[in-house]
C-alpha cells in the first residue's frame, strides 16, 4: 500500500518516475522532498513513511532514502521522534531568513539599530580614498621599488623556525629587537632622546593617536590642531569626544595665540607636524618650536609630534625632532613605516616619556591585543642589517627627481604661483593652488573619473575659511609617466575648472 508521501513524490516526478531524479539519486531525492516541503505540498507535521517502505514504493535502495532523510534532518526540514517516526518540521529553515510577501504585509520587520550620532559625524567627514595606488595619489611611496626580494629572504628564514612567542599576542610595547632598532634609528636620524623602553610599536599613526587620546584625554578636553590638518586626527579625536580648536598655519608652522588671548581654550593636546606640515609643507621655525614648548608647559599640555615623512628631505640639513630639543620635553613622538616601507605593513611607533611608557604599553596590549611579532622580527632584522637605511638613501634622489619633474610641469603650464608658497623641498606630495571660486572637490572627482588620483585641499580645513587646491603625490609615479598623467590632469583643470593654460 502506497503512502501519501510516496504518491506525492511519484506525481512530482512525472511519468518517468524515479528515472527523472537528478544524479546522484540520493541528492535528487533530497531535492525532491525538500521542494515539496518548501512549496507546502508536504505540510508541517506530515509523517513520512519509514525509510524501508519509501524505498520499496519508489524502487530505490534504502541507502538512497536514508541519505535524503538524514540530510533533511540535519538541515532542519524534518524532525524525528523516537518510536513515532519522521515528520516535516513545523518551520522550514528558510522562514528564518526570508519572509514571504504575505508575511511582510502582516508583520513589519523589527527596526535595526542605527549609527550613533558620533558614528554619523565620523562618516560625514570620512576622507579615506577607495583607491590607493596610481598617479597622483598623495602619501604613497613607490611600492615597486621596495626591496621585496631581500625582505622576503629575511621573512622566509624566520618563518622556517619561528619562535613560539612570535606567534602569540604581543605585550610590553612590541618585540624588543624592533624597539631597540627603532630607538637606535631615531637617535641618529631624528635626534630623539629615547631608549628602547620608551618605544611602543603600533599598527600605524591612527592607532597611536587613538591610544594617546584614550589614555591621556577625557571627554570634553580640548586639542589644538593644525588648520589645515590631517583629517585622520579629527576622526579619532571625535570618537574620543575631544573638542578641537583649529590653529591656522603660516610659513613657520602652527600659529600660537598670544598670552593676552583668553578666547582660545587651554589644550590638553597640541597636534603638530613640525618637520613637514601636512598638507601644506611648511617647516616649523626654531623660534616657533621653542614657543610651542613654552606654551605646552604653561598649559600642562601634551604635544603630539607626528613625524610622518621626515626621512624624505631633498635639500639642506635634516630637521631635528621637536621631541629631542629639550630634556623631558612634554612631547609624544609618533612615526610610521608607511612612507618608508609600505602602507599595508600597518606598523608605526610611539616614543613615550619614561613615566608613561609602562602604563601605555600595558594599555595597548589590553585594548588592541597586538600581535604580528614575526613581522616585527622581520622589520627589526631589516633595519639592523642596514637594509632600511640603504632603501631610504636610494629613494631620496629618486623622489627628488620626480618632485622636480612635477613642479616643473606645474610652473610651465600654470605658473610658479600655482605651487603653494609654504611648500618645502621635502615629502611625497605637492600642493597645487587653485582660485577661491574653483570647486576642488568636483575637480578631484572629475580627475578620478579619468584615472587620476588627487585630493582636494579644502577637505583638510575644518573651519569656514578654506583654501582651494589639489594634493598631488609624485612618489609612486615613474618619471616617464608623470608627463602623460599631468596632461590628463591639465585637461581636467582647463575644462572642468576654468583655469587658463600657459603656453609651453
Amino acid at each position: 500500500m502506497k503512502s501519501i508521501c510516496g504518491d506525492l513524490l511519484l506525481q512530482r516526478l512525472g511519468p518517468d518516475g524515479t528515472a527523472a531524479l537528478t544524479r546522484p539519486l540520493n541528492r535528487g531525492l533530497y531535492a525532491c522532498i525538500r521542494g515539496a516541503i518548501l512549496d507546502g505540498s508536504l505540510a508541517s507535521g506530515t509523517r513520512l513513511p519509514p525509510q524501508r517502505d519509501l524505498a520499496a514504493e519508489l524502487a530505490l535502495s534504502r541507502n538512497t532514502v536514508m541519505y535524503a532523510y538524514e540530510q533533511l534532518l540535519a538541515e532542519g526540514y524534518l524532525r524525528a521522534r523516537t518510536g513515532s517516526g519522521t515528520f516535516v518540521a513545523d518551520i522550514a529553515p528558510e522562514r528564518f531568513l526570508n519572509a514571504t510577501a504575505a508575511e511582510s504585509r502582516d508583520i513589519a520587520p523589527p527596526a535595526m539599530p542605527g549609527l550613533s550620532p558620533r558614528g554619523q559625524r565620523l562618516l560625514s567627514g570620512a576622507s579615506a580614498s577607495p583607491v590607493q595606488w596610481g598617479a597622483f595619489m598623495p602619501g604613497v611611496p613607490d611600492l615597486l621599488r621596495f626591496p621585496h626580494r631581500r625582505y622576503a629572504q629575511i621573512a622566509a628564514r624566520l618563518w622556517r623556525q619561528p619562535q613560539p612567542e612570535w606567534l602569540s599576542y604581543s605585550h610590553g610595547g612590541g618585540l624588543p629587537a624592533l624597539r631597540e632598532a627603532v630607538a637606535a634609528h631615531l637617535r641618529v636620524a631624528r635626534s630623539t632622546r629615547c631608549d628602547a623602553d620608551q618605544i611602543l610599536i603600533t599598527e600605524g599613526i591612527h592607532q597611536a593617536i587613538d591610544l594617546v587620546a584614550r589614555m591621556l584625554g577625557s571627554a570634553g578636553d580640548q586639542a589644538w590642531v593644525e588648520e589645515p590638518g590631517y583629517w585622520g586626527i579629527r576622526g579619532v579625536l571625535q570618537l574620543s569626544d575631544i573638542g578641537m580648536t583649529p590653529m591656522p598655519v603660516d610659513a613657520e608652522g602652527m600659529t600660537l595665540p598670544t598670552t593676552e588671548d583668553a578666547s582660545t581654550p587651554s589644550p590638553r593636546f597640541i597636534f603638530v607636524t613640525p618637520s613637514h606640515q601636512y598638507p601644506l609643507g611648511a617647516v616649523m621655525s626654531l623660534r616657533r618650536r621653542r614657543a610651542l614648548l613654552d606654551v605646552a608647559r604653561r598649559h600642562g599640555s601634551w604635544i603630539v609630534e607626528d613625524d610622518y615623512d621626515s626621512e624624505f628631505r631633498y635639500a639642506g640639513q635634516p630637521i631635528p625632532s621637536l621631541q629631542g630639543m629639550e630634556p623631558d620635553a612634554p612631547v609624544i613622538y609618533i612615526g610610521t613605516f608607511s612612507k618608508t616601507l609600505y602602507p599595508g605593513l600597518r606598523m608605526g611607533y610611539i616614543v613615550l616619556p619614561k613615566a608613561l611608557a609602562g602604563p601605555m604599553q600595558a594599555a595597548h596590549a589590553d585594548l588592541y591585543r597586538a600581535g604580528h611579532l614575526i613581522t616585527q622580527a622581520t622589520v627589526a632584522e631589516f633595519i639592523q642589517a642596514g637594509d632600511y637605511a640603504a632603501h631610504i638613501r636610494r629613494m631620496r634622489p629618486l623622489y627628488a627627481r620626480r618632485r622636480a619633474v612635477l613642479a616643473g610641469l606645474i610652473e610651465r603650464y600654470l605658473g610658479p604661483e600655482a605651487l603653494h608658497e609654504h611648500a618645502s623641498n621635502a615629502g611625497l606630495h605637492l600642493v597645487l593652488r587653485l582660485p577661491d571660486d574653483v570647486d576642488d572637490v568636483a575637480l578631484a572627482n572629475l580627475a578620478r573619473d579619468r584615472g587620476i588620483l588627487v585630493r582636494p585641499l579644502s577637505r583638510y580645513f575644518s573651519g569656514s575659511v578654506v583654501q582651494r587646491g589639489l594634493l598631488l603625490g609624485y612618489a609612486c609615479v615613474p618619471e616617464e609617466e608623470i608627463g602623460p598623467a599631468f596632461d590628463v590632469l591639465l585637461g581636467c583643470l582647463v575644462g572642468g575648472g576654468g583655469i587658463g593654460r600657459k603656453r609651453g
